[in-house]
C-alpha cells in the first residue's frame, strides 16, 4: 500500500484553480464523487447539511464530479457548479470533474481506492456518491458506498472529530 497521505495530492477547484490538499491539514475530510443527474443526486442536500453542521468543528466536505457512471454529469464544470448551487445550495468545496476508476483516474482517487478498496477486489468505485472519510492525519478512516445516505455517516464523523 502507498505510504502517501491525502496531503500529498492536489486537485483543481471547479473554477479551475489548483488546490493543494495540504491546505486541509488538521481537518477531517469527506471526499465524494458526485453527479448531477443520478438517483443519488439528492444526497447533495444531506452532504450540505453535514457541512453546515460540522464545518466549525473541523469537517470539510469535498465533491468531485464524475461523468463515468451512466454519463450522469455531462456538463461543464461551470454548469455543474451552477446546478449544485441552484438546486441544493451547495457551499462546500466542489472540485473539477475527474475520473475515479481506471488508468485515467485522478491520482487522489487511485490512492483512495487503494487505501479503502471496499467490496470490489480492485477497489473500483461502484457508482456516483461513494464517500471516503479522511482523518485529521490525512489517512483514510472509512469508505462508504453510494447507497449510504449522508445522515448515516454522522456517527463516524462525530467519532473522528
Amino acid at each position: 500500500m502507498s505510504e502517501h497521505l491525502l496531503y500529498d495530492f492536489s486537485a483543481d477547484t471547479i473554477d479551475g484553480r489548483p488546490q493543494p490538499l495540504s491546505d486541509f491539514k488538521g481537518r477531517l475530510l469527506l471526499v465524494v464523487n458526485t453527479a448531477s443527474a443520478c438517483g443519488y443526486t439528492p444526497q447533495f442536500a444531506g452532504l450540505e447539511s453535514l457541512w453546515k453542521e460540522f464545518q466549525g468543528r473541523g469537517l470539510t466536505v469535498m465533491g468531485f464530479p464524475s461523468n463515468e457512471f451512466g454519463a450522469q454529469d455531462p456538463g461543464s464544470n461551470g454548469e455543474i457548479a451552477a446546478f449544485c448551487q441552484k438546486n441544493y445550495g451547495v457551499s462546500f468545496p466542489m472540485m473539477a470533474k475527474v475520473q475515479v476508476n481506471g488508468p485515467q483516474a485522478h491520482p487522489l482517487w487511485q490512492w483512495l481506492r487503494e487505501q479503502a478498496p471496499g467490496t470490489s477486489p480492485d477497489g473500483a468505485i461502484a457508482w456516483n456518491f461513494a464517500k471516503f472519510l479522511i482523518g485529521r492525519d490525512g489517512r483514510v478512516l472509512h469508505r462508504f458506498e453510494p447507497g449510504d445516505k449522508p445522515a448515516a455517516l454522522r456517527p463516524a464523523i462525530e467519532a473522528a472529530l
